[in-house]
């Protein structure tokens, strides 16, 4: 035993020797002829498959130092390949790979293969040494091989695919397979339990496929499983009390099942277990005694849990999130929590009583306990809360004033306080809360001015103040306030002067049922970038001012029930006017009518009506028709304007071509489209980011070019190679409802892109704009169908998800009524957030289709971009906007579904009257948009998911 003596220090010397020599004489050993050679084959095979093969053997003889090639110590063999995002479609070279017997890691993610041959399992299941497979995010379909061989595989990733069938004995020939990873692909039938005779599987992961029936209980034979992921699956059922047999079971993920019953005890006796996820799904009954006594992370929101709960459930030292939200609780929250917590989700329950005065922890970043019936006041003791980020504590019966420690909260983001019984002044103290993005107060009865302090509120975009009794006149300093997008001020009876506004206010103004009088005041003419201004419910006289028609950005304009008069100016087509309640308003379009002449009018008027319509309808017809062609499109600016003969045609500095289809490459010419981006009566659509013109080459063809605005420093790339390169990855996107640019052009302050001409406009002006009596069940479907088809295929994208920062129905063009595009979809690439002078929220959507997660997320997500689909779902469902009247469409479609028997009065009922089919297909699709707009981001379906249920919904 002595010449062991030496133990690891022998070995540590050694190593360092070996090393040393190694990076001393790289070159010392080589790859044996065969590899070399193999390597080379491999090289020119990627070649022929790929645009731009890595791997060089002229330029780079040692294949050792190819791009994710991983060879021995002492450079003799090769150990691991990784191909990760070559972009390779061909599988025919996989057979060469096999012949590296020496390979112990081979890595094929994120390309485009569709099958793995057979000649590859027979060939790759004979190298013994082989321990991890990887053919995740590629395009592969059909049904699971039979992996005979590979006795020497521990890990197996098949994830992100298209996988179909049941897995039965595919893989129990697997003898050392330790982690298997199916997740995101279309498996049916039963959860697979032959998986590797020697039983040693540690990870099993199945989430986002079609596995159905209940949680097998052979699963619980495999005794070294840490990892158990069923989430998003069909299975139903009870969870079995032998979970808790399990030892080093860390994780155990059942999400957004139809799993029922109650939660087993047995969860608690698992000393290994930190997350248990089995939210979204039918659980009934108590949460037992105990189940947090070794978690970090518990959700188990959106089920049906009731009783109270228990007194040991937030006190655990190890604990870290709780969320159980959504549910039925009812009783006290425990005043014993633990100083770990992080996250506390209790909202949406029936949980009454005070808040606890004690919550010890000063990691505390979230805490949400609204929609409860939880009473008293907000302790001051929240004010020591300084890690804190969110509090939610709206709609309660909590009273009292707020307590001025609140404004000790120094980190805080977001403040919901709305809905509530509150009284008194604001304190100015909330003015301390320097990183404050969103502040809700809503619908109390809080008294007193807007403090004047509240401008010190910096970062502040959301303000909601609405619904109190606030009096007094609007602070001047307020337009300071240059991160402002939202001011919800109306309901309340604030009244004198209207300062200069916020000039980035985006979202909404509303100053409705105050008592302000007098004109409405030019100070609001600074307002481009506003969407909606309600100013209802006033005093205001005069006339209605032109520059409310300039204001580009408004979609919804709301002046009724004042006493404003004279002619109503022609505001652009996707304005929504109302303005009825001023007797002495007339409408231009009809001098001899004032708003409220047609509520007079008699029987033999309108027989006298009906008839000169009809003596013009042959001529007016025709009239119509040209009309409705010549505004397909809502022009920006109706008001007389240059010609392009009078400003100069912006300097190209780059340009080039990004498709490959000859068509387009002979007929773009980057000098013809330049000339008309210089005329503004070009242009045809305004979005946000972007200006569309559009431009008819020599040829005749016509193409949107879209001017993308630089003035604000938004783009993240900082040189134009970059810009090239991101553009020329999305120019290769080939999917039919994706709207792709075929070249660019740079000129000294923007960019210009290049996109096929879509002939009936947006979805906006088709739906909401004189064409929507067009759009009947099957457009619309077609539509609902092409835009999720469109989604799945962006952020299913082979090398990554392709997300959107502005997905609403003004981004949806439309080739025909049945078939959509989706269009800015290089934003997100292009953009970055943190470089404008805006807040996130500026580049985060437009209003209505904002998730509400993006308040305090600051992050665009895949969930993000499902709700923003919802909210386009809904829009075609209802035929009603994504705001109307200063409410979210989708805010007002969850307040009337609580009732499934009333689900008939929220569809278009022109649409759903057509036939009881008709009907039903709507009801069908509208349970899918519900679940879109899902106010937790984690219950909202995948976009594959929702594409699958809207095909089968017909």
């Amino acid at each position: 035993m002595t010449r062991y003596a030496c133990g690891n220090s022998c070995f540590f010397s050694f190593s360092i020797s070996s090393l040393f020599l190694f990076l001393l004489f790289p070159f010392g050993f080589s790859l044996s002829t065969n590899q070399t050679n193999t390597m080379i084959t491999l090289s020119k095979l990627l070649k022929n498959n790929t645009a731009s093969s890595p791997w060089d053997a002229t330029s780079q003889p040692n294949p050792c130092l190819w791009k994710g090639v991983t060879c021995s110590l002492d450079g003799t063999s090769v150990t691991s390949l990784s191909l990760y995002g070559f972009g390779v479609s061909s599988s025919g070279f996989l057979i060469n790979v096999c012949k590296i017997e020496s390979l112990q890691s081979l890595d094929l993610s994120n390309n485009r293969f569709s099958s793995i041959p057979s000649e590859f399992i027979s060939s790759c299941g004979g190298i013994n040494g082989l321990k991890r497979l990887n053919f995740s995010r590629n395009g592969l379909t059909g049904v699971l091989p039979t992996f005979d061989g590979f006795v020497g595989l521990e890990s197996l990733d098949l994830s992100f695919n298209s996988l179909s069938g049941r897995v039965d004995l595919q893989l129990d020939g697997l003898s050392a397979l330790k982690s298997l990873n199916l997740s995101f692909n279309k498996f049916t039938g039963s959860v697979p339990v032959n998986l590797g005779k020697s039983m040693m599987l540690e990870e099993f992961m199945l989430s986002e496929n079609f596995f159905q029936g209940e949680i097998p209980q052979e699963i619980f034979s495999y005794k070294n499983l840490s990892m158990i992921d069923l989430g998003a699956n069909n299975l139903f059922g009870s969870i079995p009390n032998s979970i808790g047999n399990f030892t080093k079971l860390q994780l155990l993920i059942l999400s957004a099942n139809n799993l029922s019953g109650e939660i087993p005890p047995s969860i608690a006796n698992i000393p290994t277990l930190s997350r248990f996820a089995a939210n979204q799904n039918g659980f009934f009954g108590r949460i037992p005694s105990g189940i947090t006594r070794y978690l970090s992370y518990l959700d188990l929101s959106y089920n049906k849990l009731n009783g109270s709960l228990p007194s040991d459930l937030l006190s655990q030292s190890n604990l870290l999130t709780v969320d159980l939200s959504y549910n039925t609780l009812d009783g006290l929250i425990p005043e014993n929590i633990s100083q770990s917590l992080v996250r506390l989700r209790l909202g949406s329950n029936l949980l009454h009583g005070q808040i606890p005065r004690s919550f010890p922890s000063l990691q505390l970043t979230y805490l949400e306990l609204d929609n409860n019936s939880l009473n008293g006041v907000i302790p001051a003791e929240l004010g020591s809360l300084q890690s804190l980020a969110l509090l939610n504590l709206a709609q309660n019966n909590l009273n009292g004033s707020l307590p001025v420690q609140l404004g000790n909260i120094s980190k805080l983001q977001v403040l919901k306080l709305q809905l509530n019984k509150f009284d008194g002044e604001i304190p100015p103290s909330i003015s301390q809360l320097h990183k404050l993005s969103t502040l809700n107060i809503s619908w109390n009865s809080l008294t007193g001015p807007i403090p004047f302090s509240i401008s010190n509120l910096q970062d502040l975009a959301h303000l909601n103040l609405q619904g109190n009794k606030l009096n007094g006149s609007l602070p001047d300093n307020i337009n300071s306030m240059s991160s402002l997008l939202e001011l919800q001020l109306g309901e309340n009876q604030l009244g004198g002067r209207i300062p200069m506004m916020p000039t980035k206010l985006q979202i909404a103004l509303n100053l409705s049922s105050n008592l302000f009088q007098g004109p409405i005041p030019n100070t609001l003419s600074q307002l481009k970038d506003l969407e909606i201004l309600d100013l209802s419910n006033n005093k205001f006289s005069g006339e209605i001012p032109d520059f409310l028609t300039q204001l580009q950005s408004l979609t919804q304009l709301i002046l009724s029930n004042n006493q404003l008069s004279g002619i109503i100016p022609e505001f652009q087509t996707w304005v929504a006017l109302n303005a009825s309640g001023n007797a002495g308003l007339i409408n231009a379009t009809k001098p001899n009518t004032s708003a409220e002449l047609g509520e007079k009018r008699n029987s033999a008027a309108v027989a006298v009506i009906l008839s000169v319509v009809s003596a013009v309808l042959a001529v007016g017809v025709v009239a119509i028709v040209a009309l409705t062609f010549s505004r397909r499109f809502p022009k920006v600016n109706d008001q007389p304007s240059q010609s392009g003969e009078d400003l100069p045609a912006p300097q190209v500095i780059q340009g080039n071509l990004l498709t490959a289809n000859t068509i387009h490459r002979s007929n773009i010419n980057f000098s013809k489209a330049m000339e008309a981006v210089a005329d503004p009566r070009n242009i045809v659509l305004k979005t946000r980011f972007s200006t569309y013109y559009k431009a008819t080459m020599p040829s005749g063809a016509s193409y949107f070019v879209k001017k993308l605005n630089w003035s604000d420093k938004l783009f993240q790339l900082g040189n134009h190679d970059k810009f090239d390169q991101e553009l020329k990855v999305l120019g290769k996107l080939s999917n039919s409802n994706v709207m792709t640019p075929l070249a660019y052009v740079l000129t000294v302050d923007s960019a210009y892109l290049f996109y096929e001409h879509a002939q009936k406009g947006t979805l906006l002006d088709v739906l909401h704009g004189k064409l929507g009596h067009a759009l009947d069940w099957a457009s619309r479907y077609s539509i609902a169908v092409g835009v999720a088809q469109g989604l799945t295929f962006l952020h299913g994208y082979t090398s990554g998800p392709i997300l959107l920062l502005d997905l609403s129905s003004r981004n949806i063009l439309l080739k025909s009524l049945k078939e959509p595009l989706v269009g800015d979809i290089e934003l997100y690439k292009l953009i970055d957030p943190t470089k404008s002078t805006g807040s996130f929220s500026t580049v985060a959507g437009s209003v209505g289709y904002i998730p509400p997660e993006y308040a305090y997320t600051m992050r665009v997500t895949m969930a993000g971009n499902v709700y923003s689909f919802g909210v386009v779902l809904l829009e075609l469902l209802t035929g009603k906007p994504a705001v109307s009247e200063g409410t979210e469409l989708a805010k007002w479609v969850l307040s009337k579904s609580s009732q499934q028997d009333r689900w008939d009065h929220i569809l278009d009922f022109n649409i759903s009257r057509t036939s009881l089919a008709v009907r039903g297909q709507m009801l069908a699709i509208l349970k899918i948009a519900l679940s879109c707009v899902s106010l937790s981001p984690e219950a909202r379906p995948k976009m594959k998911s929702v594409l699958r249920m809207i095909l089968n919904a017909r």
